[in-house]
This record gives C-alpha cells, structure tokens and sequence, in this order.
C-alpha cells in the first residue's frame, strides 16, 4: 500500500479509538513502523524516529487543550517533518547548474522542468545537451526547450561532453544556465572522469544529483558516490508521484551527505516543486495544502487571463474560462490530495475529470451568442438537440449540464451580493481561518 494511504489509515485508526492510553501509543508506534518499513525506509531510521514520538508522547508534557490522543498526532506529524529533512531555497540569482544521475532517473526531462521553472520567475535560460552517449536525449532537450522557449545548445557528434559544455559556455549570455550530463546503469570510472571534466569546464553553482524515487533507500547511497566526485548542492527526486518507495528516497537522502531540493510530481513542465517536507508530511497525513492549492489557482487564472474579482457577469463564456483553468492545475486527483481528500474512491475522480470532458464538449458545441445568453438555448429545443448532436452527448446531458450552470449562475450571484456568504466561503477556502488542523483534532 502506498505510504500516504497507509499513514492515513494508521491516523484514522488512532482517531477513532474510544481511548487513547499508554497501550495504545505503543501500539500505534508498532503499526507505525511496519508502515515505514514497508515503504523501503531503512530499519535503523525507523527505529530511531518510532523511539523519539514514542518517548515524546508518553514523556513531554501535553500543550494545555490537547488530549493525549491530540498530543500523539501533533507529534507524529513534528517528527515526520523533521525525519525528512529541511525545506529548500533555491537560489535566485545568475548561475550554473549541473544535473547529474543514472541511467532512467529523468535527467532530460528534469532539466526541462528546471529551465520551465526559472523562466517562469524571469530568467533568460540556457540548457545544454551534454549527454554525448544518448543522442535521443539531445533531441528531447531540443524539443522541450522550443516547447519553453528557453535557449539550446549543443554540438551534435562531439564525443566529448566536456567540449559541448565549453562551446556552449562561449555563446551563452543566459542568467541560467543548466548542463543535462550523461548517465550510466551504475557509478563506474567512465561517469566519474566524465563528470570531472564537465566539472572543470563549467565550473557550476550548483550541481543537482537526478535519482527516481522507485530507488527507495538506495538514493542515499547514490547521493553519497555522486558526492564524493562532485560537491552535491541538492538532490531531485522524480516519479514522486507514481511510487510507493518515495518515502524511503527522501528519508535515505536526508539522512546522507545531500539534502533534498525539487521533487518531480508528475509528467507537465510544470510538475517541479521546491521541496518543502511540511506540505509533504502534509499531504501523507491528508492536511490540506491550501498555500499550494492557492498558487495553483492563481497560476492557472493567469493562464486564463481571467480572475473571479474581474467576472462582472456569470455566462457560459466566463464559466468555459475558468474551466479551461482549471483543467490547466492539473488531474483532479492531485488537486483533491491538496485539499486534504487523498483517499477519494478513484471512480468518483474518475467521473469528475469525465464530467469535466462532457462539460467542455458541450460548450464547444454553442456558438458565441449561445455562450454569452444562456436564455437562448433553454427557450429552444432545436438549439438543444443541435449541441447534443454536435457534442456526441444525448439530449438529458445537455438538459443536465443547463441545469448545473443554473446553480453555479445562482451560487455566483449570491457569492457577489451576501457579503456573510462571500466570508463564510473565504474562510473554508483557507481551512477555516485557525491555521493547521491535524487530522482528529
């Protein structure tokens, strides 16, 4: 079972239990470690973290208000945080990066993500295809860096990867500048004096280790090798999205020489995020990331080029805006798992993101003038069936999708003029106002 799942359920567990004694902190502190454990965390880790929350719970003294079983699960979340390792700050200024791995980790696409990632705060971005072994890989940074708008440079049939770093270094006039090295299926002595190379042409600012998360605890060994070759100024774990051993990454990273800088959460430009083990632990627990929810709103109504304060007038039009934002923030599961609903039944987000497709194959069926008045379909069946034919949907879903704008129209309306309602749904926006709330508590 995937860590979050089972952390949560673990929680839940101890939520629900009508007491909540010294037996039962020991034996949530036994589950607990089976959990871990199954996660690919490392044994000696485990034990050490289950022996601090346990010692912490039954020995420390209780914040007034708190009930024990409250007291355990603020702790449980304080250590968790602290057992994965600091947040990162990612520099802002000129510099260079090196990004470095094996075989499989994402190195490429990672270096995309990165070069998205400062772009999008303002930096003019080089990248460098150096991975003279994987000709494919040139051609994939290519794209993505057209895809970005971000500048290219390599030198194609140059065996030397030392020597595409130099060319490249002579034509460059970005603020950043990020070099995509060449892997192998181990650490061996060919990736050592290549690396070494790179290292004295670039000289970098930064140089980042690229691991997959399904490596699990053996990311702390892989930080350690690559350090002792190249100083290691952060690690990016990828595929934290799809494995169940990422836990087990992250906790072996931070326990080693390195410390964790980006996490890769999914497949878009875009699914880089600074790492931050709060919103992490977070999200394991199913505490809602309403910070992280915030930004990606805000991003993708500055994709829309439309904000909910501008709406003057609530139209089919408006609504398609916001819609098309919305499918920009990314699956639904991942904006549910922000919220603090990780564990909704897959069905249920499955027809949420199917009823998202209809809606919008629907409203591409309308003509302008049907966008702008909604009146002039519902005074016409022949309008109606017109969109049901033109949509691939039958009759009843147009009927259905009419009828749900007509809430959202009456929702809107309210939000604009009942100044109590308008603060009443501001404040669930931003969890209730009162900070943090643990689960149960």
């Amino acid at each position: 079972m995937e860590l979050g799942k089972s952390l949560r359920k673990l929680v839940s567990k101890i939520t629900n239990a009508p007491v909540v004694d010294e037996k039962a902190v020991k034996s949530f502190v036994r589950d607990l470690q089976r959990v871990l454990i199954a996660s690919d965390v490392s044994v000696k880790l485990v034990f050490d973290l289950t022996k601090r929350i346990e010692k912490r719970a039954l020995e420390s003294e209780q914040l007034e208000g708190l009930t024990l079983r409250e007291h355990l699960l603020k702790i449980v979340h304080d250590e968790l945080i602290a057992f994965m390792g600091a947040a990162y700050s990612p520099r802002m200024d000129k510099h260079k990066i090196l990004l470095m791995g094996l075989f499989g980790a994402g190195k490429t696409s990672t270096t995309g993500k990165l070069a998205y990632f400062y772009k999008k705060r303002g930096f003019k971005v080089g990248v460098v295809g150096a991975d003279v072994e994987r000709p494919a890989a040139q051609e994939q940074l290519q794209q993505l860096s057209e895809q970005i708008g971000v500048n290219f440079y390599t030198v194609k049939g140059e065996p030397e990867a030392y020597k595409v770093v130099e060319d490249a270094l002579s034509r460059s006039e970005d603020d950043v500048l990020i070099v995509d090295s060449a892997g192998r299926n181990a650490f061996d002595d060919r990736l050592a004096e290549e690396l070494s190379k790179i290292k004295k042409a670039l000289s970098p600012d930064e140089s980042y280790l690229v691991l997959s998360a399904d490596v699990g605890q053996v990311a702390g060994k892989q930080a350690e090798q690559f350090n002792s070759l190249v100083p290691i100024s952060g690690v990016i774990v990828t595929k934290m999205d799809g494995s169940g051993k990422g836990g087990g990454a992250l906790s072996a990273v931070s326990a080693s020489v390195a410390k964790i800088a980006f996490v890769g959460m999914g497949e878009k430009m875009e699914d880089l995020q600074v790492y931050d083990p709060a919103k992490y632990v977070g999200r394991l627990l199913g505490i809602p990331d309403i910070e992280g929810l915030m930004e990606k709103v805000k991003a993708a109504s500055e994709q829309a080029q439309i904000s909910p304060e501008d709406i003057k007038e609530f139209t089919i039009e408006t609504f398609y805006q916001q819609l098309k934002a919305a499918k920009n923030m990314g699956p639904l599961g991942g904006i549910f798992s922000m919220m603090g609903m990780s564990d909704l039944p897959e069905e249920m987000v499955n027809q949420g993101e199917g009823k998202l497709q209809e809606y919008e194959a629907i409203i591409n069926s309308m003509t302008k003038d049907e966008r702008k008045d909604v009146s002039l379909i519902r005074k016409s069946r022949s309008r109606m069936e017109r969109i049901a034919e033109g949509s691939g949907h039958p009759l009843e879903d147009v009927r259905a999708f009419l009828s749900q704008f007509s809430k959202m129209e009456k929702m809107f309306t309210r939000f604009r003029k009942d100044r109590g309602f308008r603060k009443k749904m501001e404040k669930m926006l931003k969890g209730g106002g009162g900070g943090m709330n643990l689960p149960g508590m």
